[in-house]
């Protein structure tokens, strides 16, 4: 470590954990209350996919990049902070929306804001921790999302039951309110091994240097792939034991898999530390098990006709397909210079969330209308996705592997 001592450094992470966490509780809970919402405000299904959809996700995942950025160029502390606050601010709003519009601008300014945090985060992380520890420290950040997931559902669900769900906007919302200040105070900005001036290459030409590299366009196409099975599986669980089984209440219990996730995340990136002793490629090779150890869980859980065989298989298939979220963070940082680390984050969570997003979800939801048929038309659909994903990334990873050594800084 740098600037910092041991305690403060990973003081730190769990403090950026804790953000993280917020963040992903402000991010999931519009499809939390997605019911209420439309109901009252007198929505379509379709406005509320928007509104859970493309009007954050896009935003978040073009804004990335620029903020990548920005937060190489200028304090990443600030750039936490401020994100941090306006995503807050903007939950808490919403929670007094009277319009599908405001829903909107609101989401886009959470996309935003929130576009600000990890690319920041990223870089703080690796020029605080040495290389050899980074893959578990960005694990613990990335335990985040699934937790933050799982509040998401288990308090704001909880809270919008016993009141509403203008109540429950505000709960998630002002607690980042809250901890902005104590995270500007608590933030110590660690030393950059090299400043970005105005006669070094532009956003660009950064982005076309990283791409020239093939482990890094490897890296990229392979947790493409993941993204794609991770969203395809939130994105139509609930269908499985909705329209199969009957269930929905094992919806909402399926919450508590996210937790689990959080523990294999930060599991699978100590692993990646370990195995990188004898050789530093072999952190991929964790990639290749969250392509492939879930995949005889979800065969047979996603074609039980028992509900309860069914949701306890697909969440033991989530433990392992969603447990690559920090390594893959890490990784991309072994093949960038300190002054790039920012913008490697930004082009990360843009090339994931658009690969995630845009076509995991809708390819299976395709599959589903105008290939299979029948009950289990979800389950072949959402197991193609996951074999066809499970390959691709398999492959790319083992490329990754090959070119480590000649592409790694």
């Amino acid at each position: 470590m740098q600037a910092l001592n041991k305690n403060l450094a990973w003081g730190t992470v769990l403090l950026l954990t804790l953000i993280y966490i917020l963040s992903f509780v402000d991010r999931q809970i519009v499809a939390v209350l997605g019911t209420q919402i439309r109901d009252t405000l007198t929505l379509s299904n379709l406005q509320i996919g928007l509104l859970y959809g493309p009007a954050f996700s896009f935003v978040y995942a073009l804004a990335g990049l620029p903020m990548g950025r920005i937060a190489d160029k200028t304090s990443r502390k600030a750039m936490i902070c401020i994100g941090l606050f306006v995503w807050s601010l903007m939950t808490v709003l919403s929670g007094f929306a009277a319009s599908f519009a405001f829903l909107v601008t609101a989401r886009i300014f959470v996309g935003i804001s929130q576009a600000m945090l990890s690319p920041a985060v990223y870089s703080y992380l690796a020029d605080t921790f040495t290389p050899q520890q980074r893959a578990t420290v960005f694990s613990v950040y990335a335990s985040g999302i699934f937790i933050g997931v799982g509040l998401s559902f288990l308090v704001g669900g909880t809270i919008s039951i016993y009141y509403d769900w203008r109540m429950a906007m505000v709960a998630v919302g002002l607690p980042g309110i809250l901890l902005a200040p104590v995270v500007w105070w608590y933030l110590k900005e660690p030393q950059r091994k090299k400043r970005i001036d105005a006669m070094e290459p532009n956003m660009l030409l950064e982005l076309r240097s990283m791409l020239s590299k093939e482990s890094i366009r490897w890296h990229l196409i392979g947790f493409s792939f993941l993204a794609c099975t991770g969203y395809t599986i939130l994105a139509f669980a609930g269908n499985v034991f909705n329209d199969l089984h009957q269930r929905p209440d094992l919806i909402a219990q399926f919450g508590w898999f996210m937790f689990g996730v959080g523990g294999t995340v930060i599991l699978s990136g100590k692993i990646a530390d370990l195995l990188a002793r004898k050789n530093p490629a072999n952190r991929f090779w964790l990639g290749i098990v969250a392509a492939l150890a879930g995949v005889p869980f979800y065969l047979f859980g996603l074609f039980s006709s028992v509900p309860e065989t069914a949701f306890l298989l697909i969440g033991i298939g989530v433990l392992f397909s969603s447990s690559y979220n920090g390594v893959a963070a890490a990784l991309i940082q072994y093949f960038v210079e300190s002054r790039q680390r920012a913008l490697a984050g930004g082009l990360y969570l843009f090339v994931i969330s658009i690969a995630g997003f845009g076509f995991g979800p809708p390819v299976t939801g395709w599959l589903m209308d105008s290939v299979y048929s029948g009950p289990y038309a979800v389950s072949y659909a959402i197991l193609t996705v996951i074999l066809i994903c499970g390959l691709g990334a398999t492959v790319s990873f083992l490329k990754a592997i090959k070119s480590y050594h000649k592409d790694a800084v």
